[in-house]
């Protein structure tokens, strides 16, 4: 189990979980290392590291301290500025990057703070290297057959320079409108920015398609990050929807890797119901390799239902994308992702893109001549309820012998109507408990039922 990066990169609270000396520790880390690879290549010349960030009021604290660690090691910092994590992973997957860092929590409250890692083909970072990270963060470094108590500075013309880099973002705009393959005229467009990282991209590319675009939630002040806005907070872009009486809308999180949409009766479109229209779209068109789509444990029984009955396979990993890229980058597939709106499309990118997926939709859309709510025809939600549960051990948890027995009393109980699953979160000290079934009410029962005797011992 990770040290400090969880299945999201490394996150908590801003200078308690995380600090600034983390954050000067991973750049001087990641610095000297891939100065160092190149060297041992026979290349001199110093690593080159593109850094994005969000709007919180921290980032900036985290990006000059990322920066001084990384020029300290004589590595290159290239700046995006506030961009969306998508856009460093396209960015370090396209140019002549060693790797790339985000700073995010992503759907966090704005006391938050995250380090997300990005390898130099675009994709989340070998498991490899955030070992020796933080090995590195553990004082106990041992790399290219040395140990390392510490690693050297960089001196006189060896050490590093800050790039400004925000040509790179406009790139990455560039690219999006590139994929746009209809004219968006005449369609009334509601996006949900979060108050984060797409509020100045997201309306670009859709005023840029043609689209009648309606923003909400995209005057950041470094404190108002998915405050009961974007893709967790769905009820704002139903409003909007309805109010203004959109065809479609989508949302966002803080770092805009996530879209759930919202059709034009205001119903909401998680990622299951994405993952569902874009394969079987995919498939009628050939894309669909393998003719299955990924998913996590996650992903609501239903979904399996409607796949099984258009005929479409699907492989089930651990939650978290990085878990559904590398199945889909092992077996050859095209579309994965998770329920709570990572999907990824893996002929366009290596990990989730919340914009990308709503130009994916708008395609489907436009394409089939039909409403989003037409297209979810034929895919049964099942009821589903999540109990997020804070515990100060997550494993000691699981572990434990009554709570397992309480599992399976309620998994037994259920039988094949429905399913039980309780997972440690990768990102935030909580315990998540999660149960499917025919009704509301069963779902609820079955959940309060664990939650309480996981909340008896402590």
């Amino acid at each position: 189990m990770s040290r400090y990066f969880g299945t999201d990169g490394f996150r908590g609270e801003a200078n308690v979980g995380l600090t600034a000396e983390h954050a000067f520790k991973v750049g001087r880390f990641l610095g000297w290392y891939y100065s160092e690879l190149r060297k041992r290549a026979g290349d001199n010349s110093p690593a080159k590291i593109v850094i994005g960030k969000d709007t919180r009021r921290s980032s900036y604290m985290f990006e000059y301290s990322l920066v001084g660690g990384l020029v300290a090691s004589g590595a290159d910092a290239y700046l995006l500025h506030v961009t969306t994590t998508p856009s460093v992973a396209y960015i370090v997957g396209r140019e002549d990057f060693d790797c790339g860092i985000m700073i995010s929590a992503s759907h966090n409250p704005y006391y938050d703070n995250g380090i997300k890692l990005i390898g130099s083909r675009g994709e989340k970072m070998d498991e490899e290297v955030i070992s020796l990270v933080e090995d590195y963060l553990d004082g106990k470094l041992n790399v290219f057959g040395e140990d390392f108590p510490e690693i050297p500075f960089a001196h006189k013309e060896q050490i590093g320079r800050t790039v400004d880099y925000i040509e790179g973002r406009n790139r990455y705009i560039g690219y999006l409108i590139s994929l746009g393959m209809f004219s968006f005229r005449g369609v009334k467009v509601g996006l949900d920015c979060a108050n984060g990282t797409s509020w100045h991209i997201a309306k670009a590319v859709f005023d840029a398609l043609g689209a009648k675009t309606y923003a909400i939630n995209t005057e950041p002040n470094g404190f108002n990050i998915n405050d009961n806005a974007g893709s967790t907070h769905i009820e704002a872009l139903r409003k909007h929807v309805l109010e203004n009486h959109l065809d479609v809308g989508f949302a966002y999180d803080g770092d805009a890797d996530r879209c759930i949409a919202v059709d034009e009766k205001g119903e909401v479109v998680t990622g299951d119901h994405i993952l569902y229209i874009c394969g079987k779209y995919m498939r009628s068109r050939g894309e669909l390799e393998n003719n299955t789509v990924v998913t996590t444990v996650m992903s609501n029984l239903g979904l399996y239902k409607a796949f099984d009955r258009e005929g479409i396979d699907y492989a089930k990993t651990a939650v978290g994308d990085k878990y559904v890229y590398e199945y889909m980058s092992a077996n050859g597939c095209r579309l994965g992702g998770e329920q709570s709106g990572h999907i990824i499309f893996s002929k366009y990118a290596g990990t989730g893109d919340g914009i990308l997926t709503s130009l994916k939709l708008m395609e489907v859309m436009l394409s089939e001549k039909k409403t989003l709510s037409q297209l979810c025809e034929g895919l049964q939600i099942y009821p589903q309820v999540l109990v997020n549960v804070k515990v100060s051990d997550k494993e000691a948890t699981l572990n434990n012998p009554k709570v397992k027995e309480a599992i399976e009393k309620a998994s037994e109980a259920l039988g094949d109507s429905g399913r039980i699953l309780v997972r440690a979160s990768g990102t935030e000290p909580l315990v998540r408990v999660m149960a499917e079934a025919e009704t509301e009410e069963l779902c609820k029962k079955y959940t309060d039922s664990i939650v309480e005797v996981i909340n008896k011992g402590g």
